[in-house]
């Protein structure tokens, strides 16, 4: 496995580009950016190749305002494929092998049964059209606590929506922290996803800080996710306690587990 670091929540001390040499001195192989800005595409290409650092993951845009995705909502189909087709181009010119899906938070009116029908047609879609360029696509399940309405949570209904579009291009990315939320038992929950796992992110629970924090134990995750054959990436994306360097306590000892 291969530690990571979301330097859209952590090493935000540093301007966004400035991040990746920062992430790659401090221990880390790679990093992936949530929602890369716009005017910094040319510049974080640059840096990737001129570090060595690559760019693992990006995110499809989710939206105006306080948007948490498009991809469930009805009468959106045309601003999440225009979405899609702005995040083809980033990860092309990032060079990122993985891309995510937030699947949004419906308006309490819509039918649900709808919003599953339409989430599976722009899932289809954008696997598609990732699998052109060679990209991954993951489908992120969010814990209910932090985003409330959001349409998918839990890792049944993540896995249900992923055997439902029944694309090679699909699977789940599976962040520790929303599903030792959602979960009644996470390393239960790692060897049920087994084989659909294709993304790993991570952070402590209570707080969704820095492991050690909370009560999260990641070295039986870990121990579960090497079990059903997972040998990706595993990232930190946590909002560290004090500033990013001083949140790193745990990565000496994190390297050897995944080692």
């Amino acid at each position: 496995m291969r530690l990571i670091a979301n330097i859209s929540m952590m090493f935000t001390e540093l301007p966004e580009v400035e991040r990746l040499s920062a992430a790659k001195k401090a221990g880390f192989d790679a990093v992936e950016i949530q929602f890369p800005h716009a005017q910094n595409i040319t510049m974080l290409s640059q840096q990737s190749q001129n570090t060595g650092m690559p760019i693992t993951l990006i995110n499809v845009p989710r939206g105006p305002g306080d948007a948490v995705g498009l991809a469930a909502l009805p009468g959106q189909e045309d601003a999440f494929r225009a979405a899609v087709a702005r995040c083809a181009c980033d990860a092309q010119a990032l060079g990122v092998r993985k891309i995510n899906i937030l699947s949004g938070r419906p308006d309490e009116d819509m039918d649900p049964e709808e919003c599953q029908r339409v989430l599976c047609r722009n899932l289809a879609h954008v696997a598609d059209v990732m699998q052109a360029i060679g990209v991954k696509v993951m489908l992120e399940p969010v814990n209910r606590q932090d985003v409330p309405g959001f349409f998918i949570s839990g890792l049944r209904a993540g896995l249900d929506a992923v055997n439902e579009v029944s694309h090679p291009n699909l699977a789940i990315q599976f962040d520790l922290y929303h599903m030792a939320i959602t979960e009644r038992d996470l390393c239960t929950a790692i060897r049920t996803c087994g084989k659909y796992i294709g993304h790993v992110q991570f952070a402590d629970t209570p707080g969704r800080h820095q492991p050690g924090t909370g009560v999260i134990e990641f070295a039986a995750a870990i121990d579960a996710l090497r079990e059903v054959g997972y040998d990706d990436d595993v990232s930190a994306e946590y909002t560290p306690v004090g500033n990013t360097l001083q949140s790193l306590e745990w990565l000496a000892d994190f390297k050897r587990m995944i080692a």
